[in-house]
């Protein structure tokens, strides 16, 4: 019985870091650039109690041995890149990635991070910036005589200016990973490079497979809030009839303790 309670004991463990996922995915629903979390659950080391294929003492061998499980834990959580939904602004500086890519940012500790909210801003040097003061990489810097910029699907950045020309001031630049799963999530919607996710891939967007950039929009959370809240529902059911088995195994220990 005390195995059991054990064995129930790591159910709601499992079943609680999953409602703090879908938790965390319901609260971002509405987070320009969020992608919503993955979490995989793996079975416990088993008990061997009869090897499968044990002799069974006259030359015969069991077909099937006697193992029992000791629960449940969390093996991974991961992000899904999936494309989310597009929102309209027509500001001029919101970005969207429409495909695979991440923008390459400079925090304002100094880190390089990669980020798909594309919400930018202009600093006071004219530089593109994250409200949270990251700025894009390679920098862009709109001179204080524009009237008008503009940005294609290849990230080609063209300013207005005052006498009527035309001028190429930047190109955005897109980066992809070998493993966009193995990034390391460090909020705001920045992610860093880990060993798992391999160094960053720079790239033109619209070129060799990188998405598109398209201008007065952001990319919406991936979060599907229907799916979410069934599987808030079914976790609620797996951490209740977890905590029912604890019940009828202490029960069942109260009553091998009360034995005359």
């Amino acid at each position: 019985m005390l195995k059991s309670l054990n064995t129930a004991a790591t159910s709601l463990n499992a079943q609680q870091a999953n409602i703090e996922r879908i938790s965390n995915d319901l609260a971002n629903a509405n987070t320009d650039g969020y992608k919503r979390g993955s979490l995989e659950f793996e079975d416990l080391m088993y008990t061997t109690l009869k090897e499968p294929g044990a002799a069974l003492g006259d030359a015969s061998q069991s077909p099937v041995g006697v193992q029992v499980g000791t629960g449940v834990k969390v093996g991974a959580v991961h992000k899904i890149f999936e494309q989310g939904p597009a929102r309209m602004t027509y500001h001029p500086y919101d970005l969207m990635i429409q495909g695979n890519g991440f923008f390459q940012v400079q925090q304002p500790n100094g880190q390089i991070g990669y980020t798909r909210n594309g919400a930018f801003h202009l600093d006071a040097q004219g530089r593109l910036t994250l409200s949270n003061g990251a700025m894009l990489l390679p920098q862009v810097t709109v001179p204080p005589n524009t009237t008008n910029v503009m940005i294609n699907g290849n990230g080609e950045i063209q300013a207005l200016m005052q006498d009527g020309n035309l001028t190429v001031i930047g190109q955005v630049q897109l980066h992809t990973f070998q493993n966009e799963q193995g990034l390391r999530s460090e909020g705001a919607g920045i992610y860093q490079v880990s060993q798992a996710s391999g160094e960053a891939i720079p790239g033109i967007p619209n070129e060799n497979g990188f998405g598109i950039i398209q201008q007065g929009a952001l990319e919406s959370s991936n979060t599907n809030v229907a799916n979410s809240m069934v599987e808030m529902i079914t976790t609620q059911r797996a951490y209740e009839m977890g905590t029912k088995v604890m019940g009828v195994a202490d029960k069942m220990l109260e009553s091998t303790v009360n034995l005359r």
